[in-house]
């Protein structure tokens, strides 16, 4: 087969197996690391691709990354997928295959090794520590900057063969795609440099290094400014406060080349988020590292001449992870992380299949043992990567194979209870925040979790206690201070719980939730019209965000502007089909319009969504009785549920019951029915005298009370209140 075709081939199996091993996440949730804020919680990216959403991209960052691309990136599975998990898996799915193709032929054209480069790309394509990259939504990141980083490679190498100016140009666009994708490729040019000494061989001498390395002084220049970008990003680095002491991350990052390097080769017990160990790492664990890395480092340049592979792909390895091997720490509660080695991996590969095809050169039968220990490795690897990808199936599955393989990981306990708590299952929710927190006592988010399960528990004041913990902890969490104010407001204390808001938005306005809550708290104290404008701002913000449509709607109906307060209504219906109270507000503004017939059918639906939600029963039986359906409107009333009743005794009950609520119209015309099929009801006439007395109507009501002693002549309640009316100074109305 000529070897165009076998590069073809090779290329369809590499996507296939991708497929295979990562095709599963299809049919996979979103998890709650990260995936909110990136996706499913964050309201400019779900409305998509828009002039506003790019000039927000480039402007904001993302949990403290600077990644505009891939914001975009995601803004477009929005308006591809919506919110369907499955779609956005797959748009990682098909650029990690992309990105096995495309190292394969890269690495094909830099060595002319056909089997070689096609066993190094099978391996990134399958292995197990991929699975993070690529099961996981939110490290699109490291997906899309792969893919313009191996772009940038085969660019380059097209440039080296044949340097002209608009080569040059196209190595700067894709570097610069790549950066903006995830700063972590801001290695680049180092890596070319090394490529520069193998495969390419421009690297011959210690006189062609200034050369080298002036050419890319360009590359070098996009590397400085998005990693000065990146660093400008709030909550990027841990706070001082939680930052490990120096020798501490510098012995954790030496145990982390280690640690990558043993899970390349045996890819067990790999978990989401490895904890830093307390005090940091042994002393003995530190010391074999170094043993280890200043070993390799000896050998493989020593080794140089004959194999310089080996000393091409270990400095990739090295240089790669430098960005997060932990130096500079970005989290608090891991040490290292499997997405890490996306990209730096591929030196290991690389030097560890070269050296295996040079070193097997004189063994007998050297095909088919290459061929056998390539094919179980592959295979084994596949395996092995698809039960780690099963894992980020949900939150439930992942945090707790986390716990499984890590010990002391607080991180895995504070996520797992954000999982059982948006499942309903709140006091497992509080048992795993309090286990992270015996961890880490200082532990912001958990602090704040527990606070929320406590007070959906009806725990209000040790609910309050912890959000103020997580405020002492971290001031700036606006988060946790809008928790707070929920807590103080439901507690009684509105004038502290309108401060927390007004603080929570200050640190950060486009809190969306502390508007709508700022606004509900206005709204109680009597200042509407500010109500109304909070609502409204938080609408601006996340025009999804349903619970400020509902109660922009009540404030609207309440204020008078029903058809506004109706737009709402149905807005919040339409973003949460479900959402019982909006159907009964919807109703309640068309009933307040005389739309009977509306009204009904909303409320029907309020009872569909919550079959127990009284009001919503009782609204319909009123609007029922307005739209001439008393027989139906009779069951929606418990005192005219008893069949033993005959209808002019429900209606007359009925009645007495709207009366006493103050519905007047909907009780005098029960009365009026219940005198249409009893014209002879002397209770139908006192009791209708009665509700039109309460309506002001004295004239009718005189007439009625009339005609009740005229039918009935014993009922001295009838004439107290005649004579109330007539010398209302001498007794009391009945």
């Amino acid at each position: 087969m000529p070897e165009v075709q076998q590069a073809t081939v090779v290329c369809v199996l590499l996507v296939l197996a991708v497929l295979a091993v990562f095709g599963q996440t299809t049919g996979f949730r979103f998890v709650n690391y990260d995936d909110p804020g990136y996706v499913y919680d964050n309201p400019v990216v779900q409305k998509g691709l828009s002039v506003q959403g790019v000039c927000w991209a480039f402007t904001h960052p993302q949990v403290a990354n600077w990644i505009p691309l891939t914001t975009l990136s995601h803004m477009l599975d929005c308006n591809l997928f919506g919110l369907r998990a499955g779609g956005h898996h797959f748009v990682n799915v098909l650029l990690h295959a992309a990105n096995a193709a495309l190292l394969f032929l890269v690495l094909r054209q830099m060595t002319r090794r056909l089997w070689r480069s096609s066993f190094v790309a099978a391996i990134f394509a399958i292995h197990p520590l991929r699975a993070e990259s690529v099961a996981w939504v939110s490290e699109r990141k490291d997906v899309l900057c792969g893919f313009f980083f191996l772009l940038t490679i085969w660019a380059y190498i097209r440039q080296v063969r044949q340097p002209s100016s608009p080569r040059y140009a196209l190595i700067m666009v894709f570097f610069a795609l790549g950066l903006l994708a995830k700063s972590m490729v801001a290695t680049l040019p180092c890596v070319l440099l090394i490529l520069d000494y193998w495969p390419l061989d421009r690297w011959r001498n210690r006189h062609d290094f200034p050369r080298l390395l002036v050419e890319k002084i360009p590359l070098f220049i996009l590397s400085v400014l998005a990693c000065l970008v990146a660093a400008m990003m709030p909550g990027l680095v841990v706070n001082e406060a939680q930052r490990l002491p120096l020798w501490e991350r510098i012995g954790n990052a030496l145990v982390s080349y280690g640690e990558y390097i043993k899970q390349m080769i045996l890819p067990m017990g790999l978990a989401t988020a490895y904890p830093n160990p307390p005090n940091g790492p042994p002393k003995w664990e530190i010391a074999a590292a170094i043993m280890v890395l200043v070993g390799v480092s000896v050998w493989v340049v020593k080794a140089r001449k004959r194999n310089p592979f080996l000393l091409a792909g270990w400095l990739w390895y090295l240089v790669m992870l430098l960005p997060v091997i932990g130096i500079i720490q970005i989290s608090p509660y891991a040490s290292h992380a499997d997405r890490y080695t996306y990209l730096p991996g591929i030196g290991l590969a690389i030097a560890g299949t070269w050296a295996v095809g040079e070193w097997s050169e004189g063994w007998k039968h050297r095909i088919i043992i290459l061929r056998a220990l390539g094919m179980a490795s592959f295979l084994v690897f596949a395996i092995l990567g698809y039960r780690q990808t099963s894992f980020w199936r949900d939150d439930q599955s992942l945090w707790t194979r986390a716990l499984a393989c890590t010990s002391r990981n607080s991180l895995a306990h504070c996520n797992l209870g954000v999982s059982y708590f948006d499942h309903g299952e709140k006091e497992k929710a509080i048992v795993e925040y309090r286990e992270a927190l015996k961890i880490h006592p200082d532990y912001t988010e958990a602090l704040a979790n527990l606070g929320t399960a406590l007070f959906e528990s009806g725990q209000k004041n040790e609910a309050i206690v912890q959000f103020r913990r997580a405020l002492e902890t971290n001031p700036d969490f606006a988060l946790a201070r809008g928790s707070l104010g929920v807590a103080l407001f439901a507690n009684g204390d509105k004038e502290e719980a309108i401060a927390q808001y007004r603080q929570a938005l200050a640190d950060k306005p486009d809190f969306a939730e502390a508007r709508s809550n700022l606004g509900i708290a206005l709204f109680d104290k009597g200042e509407k019209p500010e109500a109304i404008a909070q609502y409204r701002q938080a609408l601006e913000i996340d025009p999804h965000y349903v619970k400020a449509e509902y109660n922009l709607g009540n404030a609207l109906a309440t204020e008078g502007h029903l058809d506004e307060a109706i737009e709402h209504y149905r807005k919040a219906v339409e973003i949460k089909p479900d959402y019982a109270f909006a159907y009964y507000g919807l109703a309640t503004a068309l009933a307040s319009k005389a739309q009977w017939g509306d009204a009904i059918a909303q409320y029907r639906q309020a009872l569909t969504v919550k079959t127990n939600f009284v009001e919503a029963r009782r609204g319909l039986g009123k609007a029922l009785i307005r739209n001439n359906d008393f027989d139906e409107a009779m069951t929606c009333f418990p005192n005219a549920s008893d069949n033993k009743l005959d209808r002019g005794t429900k209606l007359l009950n009925v009645g007495s019951d709207l009366l006493q609520t103050g519905d007047l119209e909907e009780a005098i015309l029960c009365y009026k029915r219940a005198l249409e099929i009893s014209p002879s009801s002397a209770e139908a006439c006192a009791d209708l005298g009665l509700a039109f007395f309460e309506e002001g109507k004295i004239k009718d009501a005189i007439a009625f009370w009339q005609q009740a002693l005229k039918l009935k002549s014993d009922q001295p309640f009838v004439q107290n209140n005649l004579a109330w009316v007539r010398e209302p100074r001498r007794t009391n109305l009945s």
